[in-house]
Formats: structure tokens, sequence, C-alpha cells
């Protein structure tokens, strides 16, 4: 045998392998280095001019830059990056409890509906009162107080 035997490339399917080992190292490079530059933007505690020095930092120096920021700040990255889903979670709870209440404003149909079973359950108001009505809150064309109003039927 003789010369020096470079066995990666001897073979295809370990070129191909070696390929992609170098493909999927490159991206998560690029995943890490927007995950910091992120980091360094969401980071409150840090000033103006520390964030200015650590972007010049990881763009001027990637590779050194990245690895001293993961050191130094990489603990205190992943807990802002939990409060921040954290955050995330209970604004959307809130809106889905908001949302689910019915913003406040105008009753949903279900509690309508609800109500006028209630009427109707009472005897306040007929079978006939309390379809109509029914129509009307499925239709979205009035509040369930006209049902015991409706004056085309209270002529009793």
């Amino acid at each position: 045998m003789s010369g020096q035997m470079y066995l990666a490339y001897d073979y295809p399917l370990l070129s191909a392998f070696w390929t992609m080992l170098l493909f999927f190292l490159w991206i998560m490079w690029f995943i890490l280095l927007f995950r910091i530059v992120a980091d360094i933007f969401r980071d409150d505690t840090l000033s103006g001019w520390a964030k200015a020095g650590w972007l010049v930092c990881v763009i001027v120096l990637p590779f050194l830059g990245v690895f001293v920021y993961v050191i130094a700040r990489g603990k205190s990255m992943g807990r802002r990056e939990v409060a921040q889903a954290r955050g995330q979670q209970e604004a959307f709870d809130s809106y889905i409890r908001e949302t689910a209440k019915g913003g406040g404003g105008r009753p949903s149909s279900v509690d309508e509906l609800a109500r006028l079973s209630e009427i109707r359950a009472r005897g306040d108001i007929t079978d006939e009162e309390f379809r109509r009505a029914k129509e009307l809150v499925l239709s979205g064309h009035g509040p369930s107080e006209r049902a015991g109003t409706d004056t085309s039927t209270s002529g009793r």
C-alpha cells in the first residue's frame, strides 16, 4: 500500500456521511447564532453598550464570541427563555379565559338559552314563546330579554 489513504473519500457512502454531518453542524451553528442574538436583545439586565459589545463580539469573532457567550451567560439564557415561554403561556391562558367568558360584552347564545330555559321552567313564558325566542337567539337577531316582552302573544 503506497501513499496516504483517505478513508472517508475512498468509499462514497462515507463521503455522503461526512457531507451530511458537516451540513448538519453548519445548520446547528446558525441556529445557535440566531438564538444567541435573540437572547442578547431579550435580556433586560444588559445595558445598550453591553448588548452592542456582545453583538460585535458574536459577529466579528463568531466562533469565539458564541462560545464565550454560552460559557458566560448560558445558564441565564435558559432561564430567560423559560420566563418568556411562561409569559406567553400566561397571556394565552388569560386570552382563552377572556374569550370563553364572552369578553365581558353581550352574553353568549349558550348563556341566553340557559336563561330562557330557566324562565320557561318557572312558567313565565309559554313553550311557543320559548321556541320563538330560541330561534331569535340562535339566529343572532336579538337578546333573550325580548322573549318575555313579545307583543304578539302578550294579548292574553
